[in-house]
């Protein structure tokens, strides 16, 4: 099974595909191997339509490629500058849109969440998630740029609580 994690951006939007390995391998990484990790970008100087449109490119053919079970997604919950909630926004619409056309599971979670999964702390910073993915994932060096750390951590966020909310959903709980 793949998951794909986005950390929504239109100037740089972090995606990380992951492959889940058997179940009983451990926590969060559970042996996880990153299939492809990277980040997708745009022009600031292009007008935002034509950004959205490469974006929206750029997923389809990453979904497309490697036909993730499940998208996680960064939950845009604040923002200090209203320009960048806006574009945050706009990139996570695209993105959950491309998932579920797609035939994906869509799931939101949200830093607190990403950083508790992957770190055990909620107020982790970017190197602390930075070095946890790269430990999770056994890669040689530190994920770079942070956004696509964030990524990863997403899909590994989404490995650790899958089972918990299959759990809940088959007990007749919330999803």
């Amino acid at each position: 099974m793949f998951v794909l994690g986005i950390d929504p951006g239109l100037s740089r939007c972090g995606y990380c595909v992951l492959e889940a390995r058997p179940a009983g391998r451990g926590a969060a990484g559970g042996g996880a191997r990153a299939r492809a990790l990277g980040v997708i970008t745009t022009p600031p100087s292009a007008p935002v339509h034509l950004r959205l449109a490469e974006l929206q490119l750029e997923l389809r053919d990453l979904i497309a490629e490697h036909r993730p079970a499940a998208v996680a997604v960064e939950r845009v919950l604040f923002q200090v500058n209203v320009r960048t909630a806006m574009s945050v926004g706009q990139a996570s619409g695209i993105a959950m849109t491309e998932a579920v056309a797609a035939g994906c599971d869509v799931v939101e979670y949200s830093p607190n969440e990403v950083k508790m999964a992957v770190t055990g702390w909620g107020g982790a910073d970017k190197m602390q998630v930075q070095q946890m993915v790269q430990t999770l994932l056994g890669l040689p060096e530190l994920p770079h740029p942070p956004d696509a750390a964030d990524a990863a951590a997403l899909a590994l966020c989404h490995l650790a609580m899958a089972p918990l909310r299959a759990a809940a959903v088959a007990s007749g709980g919330a999803s």
